[in-house]
């Protein structure tokens, strides 16, 4: 071997590695993505139970006009705008949930 295929061979080696690095690294940011995407639409999710339930309260005749109350249905419904400011972070496993199909099984008459 002459030494230009020495060093072609070197070289070849050291980025094949590279790119087998950038891969693997790439494939995990990509996974952290996606469990931070799925956290955040759990949480979008609780805070939407957490808003609507509160204004079930507020709407009950027993606490109707409550002050408290009332800002703590703000605060929810505050929270809860700021959330979807995310809805392009947590979107993202919401597509995929969308896209699987969905298999019917026949059932015996």
């Amino acid at each position: 071997m002459t030494n230009l295929e020495i060093v072609l061979c070197c070289i070849s080696t050291i980025s094949i590695l590279i790119n087998l690095g950038v891969f693997a690294y790439a494939r995990n940011v990509v996974s952290q993505l996606l469990s931070v995407s799925e956290e955040l639409g759990d949480l979008k999710n609780m805070v939407d139970s957490f808003a609507n339930h509160t204004t079930e309260v507020y709407g009950m005749e027993m606490f109707y006009g409550d002050q408290t109350l009332e800002s703590l249905m703000d605060h929810a419904r505050s929270l809860n705008e700021q959330l979807d400011t995310f809805e392009y972070i947590y979107s993202l496993t919401e597509e995929e949930t969308d896209e699987q199909p969905e298999t019917e099984t026949p059932t015996e008459t």
